[in-house]
């Protein structure tokens, strides 16, 4: 692992804005372009709340092999 972010959200969007909004600061952090979402990344978030974007997501050419992104939902209190 090269570099870590967590991004907190607890506005009243939507789950997927808040996916969309956290994965855009996530890349401003770190300094990347914000990756393009492909058939298998939606296929794998769908299925596990996580994905990995590979370097055929982005536009610009990455110093890695993949981004992950991963939703962690904490339980109310």
């Amino acid at each position: 692992m090269l570099k870590d972010v967590v991004i907190e959200d607890a506005s009243s969007d939507t789950r997927t804005h808040k996916i969309f909004n956290s994965l855009e600061k996530a890349c401003h952090e770190l300094d990347l372009a914000v990756p393009i979402w492909l058939d298998k990344n939606i296929e794998d978030f769908k299925r596990t709340s996580k994905c990995r974007f590979r370097k055929e997501s982005f536009i610009e050419e990455v110093p890695f092999d993949f981004l992950e992104i991963q939703v962690i939902e904490e339980d109310p209190a």
